[in-house]
């Protein structure tokens, strides 16, 4: 097992830590620079470096990309891998050994479909798919964390029972770590915890509803940011693109950061 992967799980063993999200070298190294003992891919935040939205970029392209960040830093990394890039077991499977190889220490299965008419996977596939993904780093003998997502709330149904009974299939399947996206609610990620125990939970902090202390008061082991650093980062070049587009004026151009002293830090 490489260093990074055996010190991502010994993470996940007690306490909570902040995994923030990177979308590119650059943001990956400042953010190892600040501290933080891991980080994780963003499928949105890369595909906007591309001009595409969220799930709009293909396997390879994902692949290379998961290898440079993973490259570029010391800390391990966990790889926003979608749904693994299939919709069959034997596909998801596929991908994942191929994943593996990147140098991520973690990576992650979404149970969701891309189709607004049933947006989820019906729960046995779905779990069938994490115990592949399972199965397939079981092979590898990587060791790769696997986390297994449930997406009903990202994807409009927004139903904790119904999540609840997809995450314990999930950690029966194999899954390392549970994970919800978009839940708002102490809680329900409290819930969460309690069903899935003792395996460890992530949680999303995507908006001020929370802090990391009282995610950690909960149970939660994990706290990730998913896509909204580099939704931030873009709202502040959004708002200065605007202001010279439409006033014709600069004020936003004032107090910037020293980016090339931060990235020769890291050198």
């Amino acid at each position: 097992m490489d260093d990074r992967v055996a010190e991502f799980h010994r993470l996940h063993e007690t306490g909570c830590f902040v995994m923030p999200n990177p979308w590119d070298v650059g943001s990956a190294r400042v953010l190892e620079q600040l501290g933080f003992p891991a980080l994780a891919t963003t499928s949105a935040g890369f595909a906007w470096t591309r001009g595409a939205p969220d799930t709009g970029v293909g396997l390879e392209d994902v692949l290379d990309h998961l290898g440079v960040v993973a490259a570029a830093v010391g800390v391990p990394v966990n790889a926003d891998f979608e749904g693994g890039y299939a919709t069959d077991p034997d596909g998801v499977a596929a991908h994942v050994t191929r994943a593996v190889t990147t140098g991520v220490a973690g990576l992650s299965i979404e149970d969701s479909t891309g189709d607004a008419d049933r947006p989820l996977h019906d729960l046995g596939l779905a779990a069938e798919r994490v115990r592949a993904a399972r199965e397939a780093i079981d092979a590898s003998g990587t060791g790769v964390l696997l986390t297994g997502r449930s997406e009903g709330f990202v994807v409009g149904h927004p139903d904790i029972d119904e999540t609840l009974r997809r995450l314990v299939a999930y950690a029966e399947a194999g899954a390392d770590c549970l994970y919800a996206p978009r839940i708002t609610s102490l809680e329900h990620a409290a819930a969460i915890v309690e069903a899935v125990a003792p395996k460890p939970v992530n949680l999303l902090i995507n908006a001020p509803f929370t802090t990391v202390a009282e995610a950690a008061a909960v149970g939660v082991r994990r706290v990730s940011v998913g896509g909204t650093l580099a939704r931030t980062a873009w709202g502040g070049w959004l708002a200065a693109a605007r202001e010279i587009a439409e006033a014709g004026t600069f004020t936003r151009f004032d107090a910037l950061p020293d980016v090339d002293g931060l990235l020769a830090r890291g050198e």
